[in-house]
This record gives structure tokens, C-alpha cells and sequence, in this order.
């Protein structure tokens, strides 16, 4: 289990992708961003021999390194890095690195080659058959990381621990307040014995029990809850409580709470008001809510009677006016300097020396007014 606010970013969950690897000749580039536990068979062996649940490389006679790009399913900031080299025992590499660069749009990897990359891992040593964890301190905004092993070898699954942070042109108008992928975070919970609960906010749709957040069984007179700070302070005005594949463990009830922590301090109980009533909930059902009380706050919690599992959460509105302005300064604020420069004069329209002068002032005290076109 990772810490509920961190989040895998290079997650096929996620909708992450291996867009390269220059060479998987024994094992799929696919395998590093499951988001499953690798598993292994033992001796079942295919034309190139043992089949691996990993990415595995051809052993190398000369100099060099092996190489992946993964585009990051929610391009966000990076804060630990975990090579799993499960199973691999005589053919882990010595050593790895990873990369990390920021682009507009949708490049080839052969574009994706010439990007300015910035060392999130120097060359570092792992372990065989391990969960080799790196924290990283880089404060900056990635769409794309660079797995590299010096000099080949297997890597059962890359996890890119992280925030997302959502690029706030998307983030017009209404949308779900509480997803990953559009900055949404878990802030606690009561438990995940059985499951992470992030997955409530993940995208798409679940589909098996494993893909939502699920608690153990109480034996006392409590219930379980989630709590989440929202991608912006806004109002929520609609509510989606998806039960789906939980049928003897879904939960009876539900309510929802919010809470402005410009305001008041959400560890304070008094400090939450009531979105939507302690309300029936059925099995294996998408249940939508319009919510009777509508407030403007910065969290969301949601309280399970008496306990069981949510395969979705979603939280629909409207961010307010100074939502959206921190959305957009934080997002600019992140992104690397090169990026920051090529979305001004590019999409913004600016000249370099302007784009130049912004990039430079950051953070951004406020939204300055020539930023405008970009949120329209």
C-alpha cells in the first residue's frame, strides 16, 4: 500500500503508456506499468525462455544501456520513485537511472529523444528480487519519465509516486472536482486492508472488486470514511456513489460532507457541513445524487454506514473564480522552464523576451493579464 496522497502517474490505471523501449527481447516494455503485483510461474518457458511478468532486455556484449519512456498516465510531480525487480534474481541490472521531461502535446519517441531531460535518479545501484525505493526532491511538473539500466537486465514493475497536477485549460466549466486526473487527492481514511483508496477517484470505470476502495469488516459501532481535498475550491453540485462489483460488501448507507479550509481547520468536526443526508445505498449500483445543500469548499468527505467497499466517487461542479486562479498558477508555477516558455510563446502567443521575464518571476504572486487566452 502507498501513502493515500501519493499516486502512481505512470499507471496503465491511470491510463500511463510505454511509448519505447529499445529493446524487450524476453520480456514486454508493457509489464512496467501494470498496475498489478508481478507474479511469477516457475518454469514456464516459452521460445526466448522463462516467460517474465516484467521488462526484460537480451544480455549485452558491448557498451551501452538499455532504455524505456513511459508517458505518464497523469503528468504531475514526481516524489519517489520504486524499481521492483521482483523475480529477478540472476538477471536484475547493477544499476538504474531515470529521467524526467516536460512537452507540449503528443510527441513520437523519436521526438521524445530530443527533449530537454532532467535527472530525477543518478545511476544507482538495486537489488535482485527487491522493491528498491528512491525518494526524489525535483519540484517541477512531468509529463514523461526515462528508465534506463545500466547495462541490461529485468525490472518487474516502475512505480512513479506522486501529485498530478492538472493543466487548467482542460478545467473549464463543470467537471469532477475530486479526480485524480484532475488534481483530486486523499487526504485519509479510515482503512484499506483490502484496497488503495485512491482507486474511488481513478478514471474510467471499475471493473472487478479490486479496482475500488475496500475496507475490512467492523466489528464495533463505527463507519468508515474518505476524505478528499478537492482539485480547487468549488461547489459541488452533483454526486456519483458507484457500488459496482461490490454485492455482499457494499455499503448500506452513505453521506457526504464539505469543508472550506481557508476557513475553518478540517480536522475540527465542527468545521463540516452536511452536502447530502445519511442516504440508502444497493449493491453492484451507480448511484446519482443531486446534492440539497451546495456550499463552496476546498474538501469532501464521505462516510460509509457501516463499512464494505466503493468501486467510483465522483464529485461534479464548478471551481470559483480564485479556484481556478491557484489551479492555473499552480500548474504554471510547476512546469519546467523550457516548457513554461514554449506554452507562452506558443499557445499564449507572447514574445520569447516576455515569455522569458514570466518564466523567470515564478511562482506567480497572480494571474497575470496577458496569461488570459490560456483559460479560455
Amino acid at each position: 500500500m502507498t501513502e493515500p496522497e501519493l499516486i502512481d502517474l505512470a499507471s496503465r490505471a491511470v491510463r500511463g503508456s510505454v511509448v519505447h523501449a529499445n529493446d524487450e527481447f524476453f520480456a514486454e516494455r508493457e509489464n512496467l506499468i501494470k498496475p498489478e503485483t508481478p507474479v511469477h510461474q516457475p518454469h514456464t518457458f516459452g521460445h526466448k525462455g522463462q516467460i517474465y511478468d516484467g521488462w526484460e532486455t537480451r544480455r549485452r556484449r558491448g557498451p551501452g544501456q538499455d532504455r524505456a519512456i513511459i508517458r505518464l498516465g497523469l503528468p504531475g510531480v514526481v516524489r519517489r520513485l520504486v524499481v521492483d525487480t521482483s523475480f529477478f534474481k540472476g538477471n536484475y541490472p547493477p544499476e538504474v537511472s531515470v529521467q524526467a521531461c516536460a512537452v507540449e502535446g503528443y510527441p513520437s519517441p523519436e521526438e521524445l529523444e530530443q527533449a530537454p531531460w532532467e535527472t530525477l535518479l543518478p545511476q544507482s545501484a538495486v537489488q535482485g528480487h527487491a522493491h528498491n525505493t528512491f525518494d526524489v526532491d525535483a519540484e517541477r511538473r512531468y509529463t514523461h519519465v526515462r528508465l534506463a539500466m545500466h547495462p541490461d537486465g529485468g525490472i518487474a514493475r516502475l512505480r512513479v509516486l506522486g501529485r498530478a497536477v492538472p493543466d487548467p485549460r482542460w478545467l473549464t466549466g463543470q467537471f469532477d472536482l475530486a479526480a485524480l486526473e484532475n488534481g483530486g487527492v486523499v487526504t485519509g481514511c479510515s482503512n484499506m486492508f483490502f484496497s488503495e483508496p485512491s482507486n474511488a477517484l481513478a478514471p474510467g470505470l471499475s471493473r472487478v472488486m479490486g479496482e475500488g476502495w475496500e475496507t475490512a469488516r467492523r466489528r464495533d459501532d463505527g463507519n468508515d470514511w474518505l476524505a478528499v481535498r478537492l482539485a480547487a475550491p468549488g461547489t459541488v453540485d452533483r454526486a456519483e456513489i458507484d457500488t459496482s462489483y461490490y454485492l455482499g460488501n457494499a455499503p448500506g448507507w452513505a453521506a457526504l460532507s464539505g469543508c472550506d479550509a481557508r476557513r475553518d481547520d478540517p480536522d475540527e468536526p465542527d468545521s463540516w457541513v452536511e452536502l447530502l443526508p445519511r442516504t440508502r445505498l444497493q449493491p453492484d449500483t451507480p448511484h446519482r445524487f443531486r446534492l440539497p445543500e451546495r456550499a463552496e469548499v476546498t474538501h469532501v468527505r464521505v462516510d460509509t454506514f457501516p463499512d464494505g467497499g466503493l468501486a467510483r466517487l465522483r464529485l461534479h461542479g464548478t471551481a470559483g473564480e480564485r479556484g481556478r486562479a491557484e489551479l492555473a498558477r499552480r500548474w504554471f508555477d510547476l512546469l519546467p522552464e523550457a516548457h513554461a516558455i514554449a506554452v507562452l510563446t506558443g499557445e499564449a502567443g507572447l514574445s520569447a523576451d516576455r515569455a522569458a521575464e514570466l518564466a523567470a518571476r515564478r511562482p506567480l504572486p497572480e494571474w497575470p493579464a496577458d496569461l488570459a487566452p490560456l483559460l479560455r
